[in-house]
């Protein structure tokens, strides 16, 4: 890594490859890359120093990435091989490598902890990253998502040796870590595009509870359906809301606000308060605290940590909150995060009208759960369905929107994305809106806000 003079992203626009550019940036490094599409995060990229362009050609690639020499290559597997850049590299056998990949190489020295799980790993990591922040222990952070405390993925520190990792599992890239503790919030079937059944998709998980370090922890769901790789001098622990060697006790919800008890091993440590009060983010906590009080954080940091974390952007996200109307976005895209993201926003408002606008994501993931997607939509009141966001897949024949559309129970609209805010200009009844998916939506966050804004 110290002979590299420059670093070359393809796909710099991802959320995990951002927070690897600007880490370069940070060490002094010259960074470029390419994507598809010019984002806000590109945008702050551009800013920060790195130089992006958005038309796959190798002419755009800066000179000073051409020199295979010093020049670090950084893909995301998201990216077709067809890639007119990424087919360049390969045939003039530049340095390559997956982002994690990358993010391990960087991270072996310390004492990495990594959050995996189909759902909950963003903000689990986040909350465990800002709990180390504010404790004695401090923290380097890669993260999945725009910390909101910080309004970065990124955190860096020069004493710190505790690293947070969020662990992706897409194209097994989790396997490139070096984790000294991991915790695994979930193991529900995705990405079968990628493992092709769901035994292929846990012997992934399983692989990854085998690299935890020696002397280190594992900290997994309650009842989850792995069985762990673990080493026998790795510590072994389970976690839920309510049950495991770490869970909570004494919920206490009203005022806007929830209090809980932390039971761990070996103490109870009372009057913990969410700083997001949502039902789902009882269990974010728990994990994340087990991490950070097997590491050494107190008691009362853990207090300070749990109440001044602010969430991270586009995960429960309430981008408009008055006693009329509420505007919420989530990232919810795998059948559970949206039942569980629906039922804590039910929980909140149980006398109020829950519209929802979801966007699906990938062709795959709707042709293999079409069903168990409309089952958790027919959750709302009401569903406004938009066309699936297909990010790096082609289409399918027979895949759309409705074959979710048509199994939906609740009251129903399907609607291309140009339709949306047209169509919610024309709606009077609006009271809770939840808009969720992991593609494009989020563009329309700002105009569908001044729209509701306009109805107040």
């Amino acid at each position: 890594m110290n002979n590299i003079q420059s670093v070359y992203f393809i796909g710099i626009g991802g959320i995990g490859m951002s927070n690897l550019a600007r880490y370069f940036m940070s060490k002094g490094k010259r960074v470029a890359g390419y994507d598809r599409a010019e984002t806000p995060l590109t945008k702050e990229l551009v800013k920060e120093g790195a130089e992006i362009h958005y038309n796959d050609d190798i002419k755009l690639i800066p000179g000073y990435c051409k020199d295979k020499g010093n020049t670090l290559v950084v893909y995301t597997p998201a990216v077709p091989s067809e890639n007119e850049e990424v087919k360049y590299f390969h045939e003039n056998k530049f340095t390559i490598q997956k982002r994690a990949q990358v993010l391990g190489t960087i991270t072996e020295s310390d004492k990495a902890l990594c959050c995996a799980g189909t759902h909950g790993k963003t903000t689990t990591s986040g909350m465990l990253a800002h709990i180390l922040k504010q404790s004695h222990l401090d923290c380097n952070a890669f993260l999945g998502g725009i910390l909101k405390n910080y309004d970065s993925n990124l955190m860096l520190s020069e004493r710190s040796v505790f690293t947070v990792i969020e662990a992706d599992e897409y194209d097994r890239s989790f396997h490139w870590l070096h984790p000294y503790m991991a915790l695994i919030t979930s193991v529900d079937p995705d990405h079968l595009d990628i493992y092709g059944t769901e035994e292929e998709y846990l012997k992934s998980f399983g692989k990854f509870t085998g690299l935890v370090r020696a002397g280190g922890a594992l900290v997994m769901k309650h009842d989850i359906k792995l069985s762990p790789k673990a080493g026998k001098d790795v510590r072994i622990y389970t976690y839920s809301m309510e049950k495991g060697d770490f869970h909570a006790k004494n919920i206490k919800t009203g005022n806007g606000e929830i209090r809980f008890d932390f039971v761990t091993p070996k103490e109870t440590i009372d009057n913990i308060q969410l700083g997001v009060p949502v039902k789902i983010n009882i269990e974010n906590a728990v994990g994340s605290m087990a991490l950070a009080w097997l590491n050494g954080a107190t008691a009362d940091e853990l207090r300070y940590g749990m109440v001044t974390f602010a969430g991270a952007k586009r995960r429960f996200d309430f981008l408009l909150k008055t006693d009329k109307i509420a505007l919420i976005d989530d990232y919810a895209h795998h059948p559970e995060e949206l039942a569980a993201s629906i039922t804590s926003v039910r929980e909140l408002y149980p006398d109020r009208k829950l519209t929802g606008i979801f966007q699906p994501h990938l062709y795959t993931r709707t042709r293999d759960f079409a069903p168990e997607f409309a089952k958790s939509l027919s959750l709302l009141d009401e569903l406004i369905l938009l066309d699936i966001y297909p990010a790096r897949e082609e289409p399918i024949e027979g895949v759309t929107s409705k074959i979710i559309f048509d199994r939906v129970t609740c009251p129903k609209t399907l609607c291309k994305k140009e339709e949306l805010l047209p169509l919610l200009e024309n709606k009077n009844d609006v009271e809770v809106l939840l808009t969720v998916g992991a593609g494009d939506i989020d563009q329309l966050l700002e105009p569908v806000k001044k729209i509701l804004e306009r109805k107040l």
